[in-house]
């Protein structure tokens, strides 16, 4: 086991894990470490947990230092030249005439670059318009092109459900959605009401899927004929959740709901068939 501490460099990003080495370090404290970037500022979301070695990369870097007031002006610094590096951005964009989108621009907390986020349709020449930025900033310049769901994470914005973004939130890393769950939760197919900001499927198509996959594992499905003590029945509703269905008794010209333990209690379904 390695003891580490979990670092996010942005409020919805990635956690990377580091050495806390000889440092005291408490949560929601900041601290400066090396990354692949650079010399980086950190916000600490985890403190002192024990991973396998086989879960992260060795040999861990190493907590550089505890941040102090001086690091957290020098953040606030960057972000100021980063507004206006976005400006100049945006303007050499047109001067070229390309048909890329600007996102984001960012400092490295030592300033040795600055990368510009950018989407586009296709792949872009910018090589003049790199040229152009170094010049001017006299750095290390990096243009990055994402994805539609990067760009709606960084931009933030209110979802359909009338809440911030789960992206631009809490959602450290995007999994993958599919249309089938959709079909599993009976939600309709339309692209409008299925779709986020960014176009893609929802997000949170993926928060109940396993339990809706457990509910169809343990229920009968839609359309099934059961033996019920009170004749022959077909199901012909389903609420998955909450794991109760409605059986029709053609006999008896009524229709009964049932709960999950019901239906073992009854014999309808046998409780193998909820493993």
């Amino acid at each position: 086991m390695v003891e580490v501490i979990g670092v996010r460099f942005k409020k919805a990003g990635k956690i990377y894990y580091f050495d806390p080495d000889q440092h005291d370090i408490s949560l929601d404290s900041y601290v400066i470490v090396e990354t692949v970037r650079g010399i980086e500022f950190g916000k600490v979301v985890l403190t002192n947990k024990q991973v396998d070695e086989e879960d992260v990369v060795l040999p861990l870097k190493k907590v550089l230092r505890i941040a102090n007031e001086k690091d957290k002006l020098s953040v606030v610094e960057n972000k100021e030249h980063a507004e206006k590096a976005f400006k100049a951005c945006t303007d050499k964009i047109v001067e070229h005439n390309l048909d890329m989108n600007l996102v984001e621009v960012e400092y490295t907390f030592d300033r040795n670059k600055i990368i510009f986020y950018f989407t586009a349709d296709g792949r872009v020449d910018f090589r003049n318009l790199v040229k152009d930025l170094a010049a001017m900033f006299k750095t290390r310049i990096e243009l990055r092109q994402i994805g539609v769901r990067d760009e709606a994470k960084m931009l933030g914005g209110i979802g359909p459900c009338g809440r911030m973004l789960c992206c631009s939130t809490f959602l450290g890393d995007f999994e993958p959605v599919s249309i089938k769950m959709a079909k599993d939760q009976n939600l309709s197919l339309n692209p409008a009401k299925i779709s986020g900001l960014c176009g893609r499927l929802m997000c949170c198509l993926k928060y109940e899927n396993d339990d809706y996959e457990s509910g169809k594992r343990e229920l009968p499905d839609l359309g099934e004929r059961v033996k019920t003590p009170y004749g022959k029945g077909k199901v012909v509703g389903l609420n998955i959740l909450e794991r109760v269905i409605q059986i029709e008794i053609p006999e008896k010209e009524r229709v009964i709901e049932y709960t999950l333990d019901e239906l073992i209690e009854e014999g309808i379904i046998t409780a193998q068939a909820t493993e």
